[in-house]
């Protein structure tokens, strides 16, 4: 005899046919989920020190040091941030016109046309919604933010391995993959092993919400949806739904794997917000508000603790320069510190060397129309299981002459290696030649572009910093402490790596710990 068919069974069916919103929302209709919350890292209030400020170098102008040197400045305290690059900003970076790409073996010089519209974001492209320090600091800062769509249903999805490798509206490929799926589960509900753990009332629910949920016909079939698009009319003539995809051929696509999903992940779901003009205006926004001396071209090359302070040197026009420090706070990539003389702790030493390094790589393209309007599609991205694994489509500029799309943005390592053993021309022929498999006359339109291997920027040489679940339990705790008076910082040292609200939340949680120290030191006797 067939064991019962479980409530947690049942939900794990609904999770491979839908993805986390289709469980949430089976599990409410169940009376089985409650609501939750975002993750928020406080800010640090900072006692001010008024007369008896602390001197503080910062190590790194990426938005975690620029987070520091704007609240620490308020707090009375006297900051210097010493930037290895010749620019201000980390991984945030944002190229227009004339704007160099300086990636160790390939740099390059952006050639897109001077136009407000014109830019690409090389690095961080999207803020969500629950990222309330960094949309804190566009507030204050005075950054003005607009919507970016982020998932566009009229984008496409692409396989080699399926459809006889042709795409696919996402909305077509999602909406016949939920109807087939809860087809079948519907199907399940009915057996008579549902009736030991589902009541009456559970049943003719959870069937109201797969109806809903798949679109499903009275009979609980699926026969096609709305959703999925019309194959004619619906305006001034009597609509035609499509022909179902083959759900054979839905299957064989990697699509339905984690990015069907995508939109539903923490950070990925609407509404996502981005700069105008460009995401590095959030760094401009910090600039304009930090009067401390920002010394840019400087990399570091000794770091000293002492019982009472930091000493660093620094490289400034091949002189070597020192500055003494009563607090450090550093956010160099740790795998770049490791190899910079220094007198840290071997157990400090030993977690930097356990945290991997990310690689990430994207090409942006400008196009000398915006073709792909004239497929109805505003924003959002299309997936593909070529090199290029992504196009995105600007939100930003809509009817314009020209746009920067996203014509790659790699996760996998071993595609990225392959990318970086490329020459840039070389680069965008690839991307060329996938996106020619998805938009035929992609190559027609490209100008030309700019590429960015995260993993060979200078003075970065990584992204994203890679934790096992091993060495965040073994080594976390550790670098998130201060050793001494030295504070790592950054995305890297946060749950959260690869995200500005990472970096930012990181720097007030070694913030709030420098207060609590200068607190029992001042004995809060410091003018407020």
């Amino acid at each position: 005899m067939t064991p019962p068919f479980s409530r947690r069974q049942f939900l794990n069916m609904v999770g491979a046919a839908g993805g986390s919103s289709a469980v949430l929302q089976a599990g409410i209709a169940l009376g089985l989920i409650p609501s939750g919350a975002a993750a928020h890292t406080p800010r640090a209030d900072l006692l001010n020190l008024g007369s008896q400020g602390r001197r503080v170098v910062i190590l790194g102008a990426g938005i975690s040091g620029l987070t520091c040197a704007y609240e620490l400045e308020r707090a009375g305290y006297d900051v210097t941030i010493i930037e290895a690059s010749n620019r201000i900003g980390g991984r945030n970076l944002t190229v227009r016109r004339g704007d160099v790409i300086d990636e160790m073996g390939n740099p390059q010089v952006c050639e897109f046309d001077d136009h407000p519209n014109l830019y690409f974001n090389c690095g961080p492209a999207r803020i969500p919604a629950h990222h309330e320090n960094l949309l804190h600091y566009c507030k204050v800062l005075n950054v003005p933010l607009e919507v970016f769509v982020n998932v566009n249903y009229h984008a496409w999805v692409q396989d080699p391995e399926a459809f006889g490798g042709r795409p696919v509206r996402m909305r077509e490929y999602i909406a016949d993959a939920r109807g087939f799926m809860t087809e079948l589960i519907s199907k399940a509900v009915n057996r008579a092993d549902f009736d030991a753990v589902f009541s009456d009332l559970d049943a003719e629910r959870l069937l109201g919400f797969l109806r809903a949920y798949g679109d499903l016909d009275e009979n609980n079939l699926y026969k096609g949806s709305r959703r999925a698009g019309y194959a004619s009319g619906g305006m001034t003539e009597a609509p035609t739904l499509k022909t179902p995809l083959d759900f054979s051929e839905i299957l064989k696509s990697s699509f339905w794997r984690f990015r069907m999903h995508w939109g539903e992940g923490e950070d990925q779901a609407a509404p996502l917000m981005q700069a105008v003009g460009g995401n590095d205006n959030i760094v401009k926004g910090f600039v304009r508000n930090i009067a401390s001396p920002i010394i840019t071209g400087a990399p570091v090359q000794s770091i000293r603790l002492r019982e009472d302070g930091v000493d660093v040197v620094y490289d400034r026009g091949g002189k070597a320069e020192l500055i003494s420090a009563d607090y450090c706070f550093n956010c160099i990539p740790k795998h770049l510190l490791h190899g910079i003389p220094n007198n840290f702790p071997k157990e400090y030493l030993t977690a930097m060397a356990n945290v991997g390094r990310g690689k990430l790589f994207k090409i942006g393209l400008q196009m000398n129309e915006r073709f792909w309007e004239k497929e109805n599609i505003y924003g959002g991205i299309t997936w593909t299981n070529q090199e290029v694994e992504q196009i995105w489509y600007p939100t930003h500029g809509i009817h314009g002459n020209k746009g920067i799309m996203l014509g790659a943005y790699v996760f996998n390592d071993q595609t990225n290696d392959l990318f970086a053993r490329m020459t840039p021309a070389e680069r965008i022929a690839l991307a060329i030649e996938n996106g020619e498999k998805i938009h035929p006359g992609y190559g027609s339109h490209v100008e030309n572009g700019v590429t960015v291997a995260w993993h060979r920027m200078n003075y970065l040489m990584g992204c994203t910093a890679q934790w096992t679940e091993e060495a965040r339990q073994r080594y976390f705790q550790t670098l998130q402490r201060p050793t001494g008076r030295h504070y790592l910082i950054g995305d890297q040292i946060s749950y959260h790596p690869g995200w500005q609200e990472g970096a930012i939340s990181s720097a007030h949680h070694a913030l709030a710990d420098l207060d609590r120290r200068v607190r029992a030191e001042q004995g809060e006797t410091a003018d407020v």
